[in-house]
């Protein structure tokens, strides 16, 4: 019997040729700009390779076997052991090497004996799963050294009374039911679906008997904090542009009236609108309280000047503090010079009647304008949430960028100097106390986007030290004396990138806070690039080379450059949490860049949307992602971390967010919204893009528990005691849809989800 002709294994040389000429050819620009050479060699030796599988050559084995075991030290050589950076490197080689490996194939290619060339690339493919598997990112955590002291609760134990618990928003829940001993049993109580579409961002307050959250467009619901049962709505009937983002409500503020009040609504709450009015309704009833203002609403619009629509509005939850409703505002990103004031106003939170207004431009005046003034135009806003010290008798500002944010040849110096800042305004008449700026000439977005965070830190010689921690888009982390502003742990100006877009100037220097930990990486370098396929990571590798970067405060340029962290952050809104017995500060950054294009003005395209009219540029910044979507930099994205604030070191910091393979292999996902923390030691967190809510463990950072989400959180959870029950619940709320949603969202609008052991 003759012997059945071989037939070349077409299929596995067809995909080896194609990635062969992938390398070479994009491997040859890469190269060109400078980057790896490591691709104009694989690719021609993968096109001969695909060409001896043709021919039936089995020496094609020891040559491919060669291949991957130089790639293999290549990979190590960029990447060490990171696994994802790993993966993208290594994962189609080792398909080919696993292909290579049957029996079927070998024939074909005349070998019948088993070889060691693909048993290497089986050995070398178990590994590498088995340490995708072990989750080998993360350290021990350090111990804690010993405690200075205690300090006086800033909050009373069981409640959450403001958006941030405390007025320093500190995001810490004095309660301790659920511990790590016993969060495994936690379970869903209870769950309510809002029936309003839009974002969802909102941090619930529980006052008493009830929960009271908002949802898009402003609309307040209190809900029964016991059962999660509907007491009343109240929609305010908002009137908002037709931007998703400008219909957002980040949380609502109570007030309750002394006991000699004898108006309407002695307990109310307050919100802020994103048609820019302020609003007070009955905190039992929801009714408006109608003594407050005009029938219950207060328009902040009454000098500002002209406000196109969606360029002036409210999301953040006013502050109440001593008797006065205080609230900044947003004014749009990157639209044009002379945008709206950042004017930050305070009223009367019983009646309306405005209060004091801090107008950077009018330093020492803080009464609203004369008739046909206006508050200063273009100067930087207040968009995010702010706290306030009774006992010192001052509230502090986070403070925004001047519009346009990528150019700023243009600002007042009134701009340059509170841009980026943290300020603290006297309470009583909105006089500027101090300011500390943490970027200067902020051409990056870099605003200070967090609510500060206020902190009695103990000292060993029985002093308290009052501190409020600005945590920064820059990944960065500011501890000030919140007396002066001076900086408590170490800040030193360091030289940066000079070389500002033509019309355009640069601070030769920024301010680093090197005192505490900052969660960048080192400055990136090509070997960072990552990808799904090698087709991307390639792509990915190419537009490096191409865009101007020089580390930390590269500046944007109009053949682009990239920014890392990009302007989402480092950190958020999300601010942080601080669990003030222990003075632990838990911190989760975002860690993407973006790439920034500066366009000039003759070059900008219709309908463009960052125009930065009256400036020489318009801008494009976007996340750096390959065509298929991918971030361009490995991972990981999103951390979860803690410090020890009385000695300043990272007790431990781990990737937070999986990517699910029959095993949930810690990747460290892009993230939004901050955490809370528990006096029972546990952090919970539910922003990561995977849907889930997590329970850590604060001392040792291991995850003790999850559950799936109906779509990734946008709001930072919270967590109190249950009035009737003295149950601890913690309170997790869920846009359907939202700005990091996959698909469409299910109708019936977002949902407030109640947790806790039962």
């Amino acid at each position: 019997m003759s012997e059945t002709p071989r037939r070349a294994p077409w299929a596995l040389a067809i995909l080896m040729a194609a990635l062969g000429a992938l390398y070479t050819v994009q491997g040859i620009e890469l190269a060109g700009l400078g980057g790896s050479t490591y691709f104009v060699v694989a690719g021609p030796a993968l096109l001969i390779l695909a060409l001896m599988l043709l021919q039936r050559n089995a020496l094609v084995l020891w040559l491919f076997a060669v291949l991957y075991g130089l790639t293999f030290v290549w990979a190590l050589f960029e990447v060490g052991l990171d696994l994802w950076a790993l993966q993208v490197r290594l994962s189609w080689l080792t398909g080919f090497g696993l292909w290579l490996m049957l029996p079927g194939l070998r024939r074909k290619l005349g070998e019948e004996r088993t070889t060691w060339q693909p048993v290497l690339v089986s050995v070398l493919f178990v590994v590498g799963f088995i340490w995708l598997s072990a989750a080998q990112y993360g350290d021990e955590a350090l111990p804690l050294v010993e405690r200075n002291g205690t300090v006086t609760p800033q909050q009373p134990t069981g409640g959450w009374l403001h958006y941030g618990n405390s007025n320093g928003g500190t995001r810490f829940a004095r309660v301790d039911e659920i511990t790590p001993a016993n969060v495994s049993g936690m379970k869903e109580i209870w769950r309510y679906r809002t029936g309003i579409e839009g974002v969802f961002k909102a941090t619930p307050i529980q006052i008493g008997d009830l929960l009271y959250t908002c949802a898009a467009l402003n609309v307040i619901i209190a809900l029964d904090a016991e059962t999660g049962e509907k007491v009343w709505q109240f929609d305010p009937d908002v009137q908002a542009s037709g931007f998703s983002f400008s219909k957002n409500c980040r949380g609502v503020t109570y007030h309750k009236a002394p006991d000699t009040y004898t108006g309407q609504c002695p307990e109310r709450i307050i919100t802020a609108t994103t048609d820019a009015r302020l609003l007070a309704v009955d905190a039992h009833t929801g009714q408006p309280c109608t003594d407050f203002g005009n029938k219950g609403t207060v328009s902040l619009l009454p000098g500002m000047g002209e406000v196109k629509p969606g360029f002036y509005f409210v999301t953040s939850p006013a502050t109440i503090a001593r008797g006065r409703a205080i609230v900044g505002g947003w004014v749009m990103d990157n639209r044009e010079v002379g945008e709206p004031s950042g004017v930050v106003r305070a009223y009367d939170v019983l009646t309306g009647e405005f209060s004091w207004a801090w107008d950077m431009g009018r330093p020492g005046v803080n009464t609203q304008p004369e008739a046909g003034e206006f508050y200063t135009r273009g100067t930087p806003n207040v968009w995010s949430m702010t706290s306030f010290d009774e006992a010192l008798g001052l509230v502090y500002l986070p403070t925004g960028n001047a519009t346009p944010d990528y150019f700023g040849a243009h600002r007042s110096a009134a701009a340059e100097q509170f841009a980026s800042s943290v300020v603290a305004l006297d309470i009583d008449d909105g006089s500027l106390r101090w300011s500390y700026q943490t970027v200067h000439h902020d051409v990056w977005d870099y605003d200070v986007p967090s609510q500060p965070v206020l902190a009695d830190l103990p000292q060993a010689d029985g002093s308290v030290l009052p501190v409020v921690i600005a945590a920064t888009k820059r990944a960065e982390i500011f501890v000030l004396d919140r007396r002066t502003g001076e900086p408590v742990f170490e800040v030193r100006e360091e030289a940066v990138p000079q070389g500002a877009a033509e019309g355009d100037w640069l601070s030769p220097t920024q301010p680093m806070s090197v005192g505490m930990p900052d969660f960048r990486t080192p400055d990136l370098a090509e070997s960072d690039t990552w990808g799904i396929t090698p087709w991307d990571h390639l792509w990915c590798r190419i537009e490096f080379k191409k865009l101007r970067y020089e580390g930390h405060f590269t500046p944007p340029s109009v053949a682009g450059s990239l920014q890392y962290p990009g302007n989402a952050g480092g950190f958020n809104w999300g601010s942080v949490a601080l669990h003030e017995d222990l003075q632990l500060l838990v911190v989760n950054p975002l860690l993407m860049p973006n790439k920034v294009h500066l366009i000039p003005r003759e070059d900008v395209p219709e309908q463009h949307f960052q125009e930065q009219l009256g400036t020489p540029y318009a801008v494009s910044s976007r996340p750096f992602l390959s065509p298929v979507m991918a971030p361009c930099m490995r991972p990981p994205y999103g951390l979860l971390a803690v410090i020890d604030l009385q000695t300043q070191q990272l007790l431990w910091q781990q990737p937070v967010g999986d990517i699910e393979v029959g095993v949930n292999i810690p990747m460290g996902l892009p993230q939004l919204s901050g955490t809370v923390v528990t006096s029972g030691g546990i952090i919970f967190h539910a922003a990561t893009i995977d849907q889930t809510v997590r329970a850590v463990d604060l001392r040792t950072g291991e995850e003790l528990w999850r559950q799936d989400l109906p779509a990734t959180s946008e709001a930072t959870p919270m967590s109190y005691r249950a009035p009737k029950s003295g149950k601890q619940r913690l309170i997790v709320q869920v846009p359907a849809g939202g700005m990091l949603a996959f698909g469409e969202p299910e109708p019936g609008g977002g949902y407030v989800i109640a947790y806790g052991l039962e």
